[in-house]
């Protein structure tokens, strides 16, 4: 039998580590331990009624068959009037993921560059290489709150680079940018016309401090800026796999090319109940904004009060990205990864190592989790790095 072969561009290409240690999680679960997996991104609110009903009653009126590759008209005309901009700057697709790969596969060619703020979300480099380009990868350490600074934007750019990958509220940091901070980068980008602007901005009413869209903040930016949103999780729609992108006409229509031969178009339940989440009452919005800041108030209290542990504030999203490099010295750890390790065996606690986000020395702790499951893992925490003396 001859031997698989991987392709090239896939070297390097592996499961995310956050995934690794969700099945990892769900395999003790499965062998009788009470575990805590507090891992994943993934809000524990149900789905609205009222979009669960909606995409009922297109499945009962036949809305089954296939639908334009760009999205339905319906759903398109929603994000664009949202947006303020015409129904050919916007592209639906089978996820925000879909749309972050669509434009590294419709844009970089072999060695262009893409500049990602450390920490990122892991998906970030691994499409970047996976489209042919190369990931730049700039250090955000938590003394600088996790941000880019405009002085590291100008140093991380060359003749290659081609984008700039900006993810606020931040996945895993919470970090988010300010209008008066977003200008700053947009002034850097002002100076290199060839460098585009993926803005991801898919924790965006998640965001605890006032938010602020990049092409609101830099409008002169707009012919050369993507914004990345969908509904997964301000809605609790992570499973119906609905994302857009919003960009200029030209790139849309190249992202929607390459989408045209890898998925098609979205599920058309899934866009019809995509509509009526974002037509439809919009005060669960900052209902459940105010119970995830009460849960991030909570996290971040428990973890900074442990020995080793120091925890930043998060201003978005629902993820505490603490710096445990004390922890790890005191219990000898040489890696975070094995800091995870050690706490999933001895105390059945999942979290991610910082180094699954190019940042390590830190963990990422979700809190979109139910109360008793946050106290109990800020409990289980601290038994463990007490035990390391």
């Amino acid at each position: 039998m001859t031997e698989f072969r991987r392709a090239t561009r896939l070297e390097g290409l592996e499961l995310s580590e956050i995934v690794q240690v969700s099945e990892a999680a769900r395999a003790m679960r499965a062998e009788g331990h009470d575990v805590v997996a507090l891992s994943t991104g993934e809000p524990d609110f149900p789905t609205p009624d009222h979009v669960i009903e909606a995409a009922h009653q297109a499945a009962l009126d036949g809305d089954t068959n296939y639908t334009p590759t760009g999205g339905t008209v319906a759903l398109r005309a929603v994000v664009a009037r949202g947006a303020g901009v015409d129904m050919s700057q916007t592209v639906i697709s089978t996820g925000a993921k879909q749309v972050i790969a669509n434009a590294m596969l419709a844009t970089l060619d072999e060695g262009d560059e893409v500049v990602i703020p450390v920490p990122y979300w892991t998906t970030y480099s691994d499409v970047v290489r996976m489209s042919g380009g190369t990931p730049v990868l700039v250090e955000c350490p938590m003394e600088a709150g996790f941000r880019l600074t405009p002085e590291q934007l100008e140093a991380a750019i060359t003749p290659r680079t081609k984008w700039l990958m900006l993810n606020a509220p931040s996945n895993p940091s919470g970090a988010v940018y300010d209008e008066d901070q977003i200008r700053a980068l947009a002034e850097v980008l002002e100076r290199h016309p060839h460098v585009w602007i993926m803005a991801d901005e898919i924790y965006e009413h998640l965001s605890f401090v006032p938010f602020t869209s990049f092409r609101e903040a830099a409008p002169e930016l707009e012919g050369r800026t993507l914004i990345v949103n969908g509904v997964s999780k301000a809605y609790s729609m992570t499973g119906w796999r609905i994302g857009w992108g919003i960009g200029p006409a030209p790139l849309i229509k190249a992202m929607t090319a390459v989408q045209g031969q890898v998925t098609s178009g979205a599920s058309s339940i899934s866009q019809a109940a995509a509509v009526a989440a974002l037509t439809g009452d919009q005060s669960l919005l900052a209902e459940r904004c105010k119970v995830m800041k009460a849960r991030r108030d909570k996290v971040v209290a428990g973890l900074d009060a442990l020995s080793g542990i120091r925890c930043p504030v998060p201003d978005g999203a629902f993820y505490a990205f603490p710096n445990i490099e004390e922890a790890m010295a005191a219990g000898g750890f040489k890696s975070d990864a094995e800091f995870c390790r050690a706490l999933l065996e001895r105390e059945a606690l999942a979290l991610v190592p910082g180094r699954a986000f190019g940042l390590p020395g830190h963990v990422r702790l979700s809190f979109a989790y139910a109360e008793a499951s946050l106290d109990e893992g800020i409990a289980r925490m601290g038994r463990f790095v007490e035990s390391l003396g």
